[in-house]
């Protein structure tokens, strides 16, 4: 090869390289962002799930059923329901709703149990399908 062949021959191919470069660097600056505006609307964030027995994490005797209640609600309606337990040997399908509230009453087998900790959550998909947070129980078997 002649002496400077290597070089013309690869000058485009070096300026491409520099170009290319340059175009993916000026990618990282900061730049203006779409955004959309935020209605404050009743869909916002999903349906909303609460416990309301019990209060808290809990202990309890093994033995009769332990009863977990609570209620799932947003404005634009629920429509589903999901339960999930860990631990137990209690499952639950979902439930389809039809309305803007949804009461729900658990009840968890603790009979031979003793010693188990049972994880209860719950969470709620409203008509639009937004996804609410999850609402979590612990309890533990004696």
């Amino acid at each position: 090869m002649q002496p400077g062949c290597f070089r013309a021959r690869f000058a485009p191919v070096s300026a491409l390289v520099a170009v290319v470069v340059a175009a993916g660097l000026s990618g990282c600056s900061d730049r203006a962002r779409l955004t959309l505006p935020n209605n404050g609307g009743p869909s916002i964030g999903g349906p909303t799930t609460t416990i309301d027995t019990p209060t808290g994490d809990t202990t309890v005797t093994a033995g009769p059923d332990f009863l977990v209640t609570g209620r799932t609600g947003d404005l634009d309606g629920v429509a589903y329901v999901y339960f999930e337990t860990v631990g137990g040997v209690s499952a639950f399908p979902p439930y389809q709703a039809s309305s803007d509230t949804v009461r729900f009453g658990l009840p968890l087998t603790t009979n031979g149990l003793s010693g188990a900790m049972i994880t209860v959550r719950v969470y709620g998909i409203d008509r639009l399908g937004n996804y609410g947070d999850t609402a979590t129980r612990r309890i533990s078997i004696q």
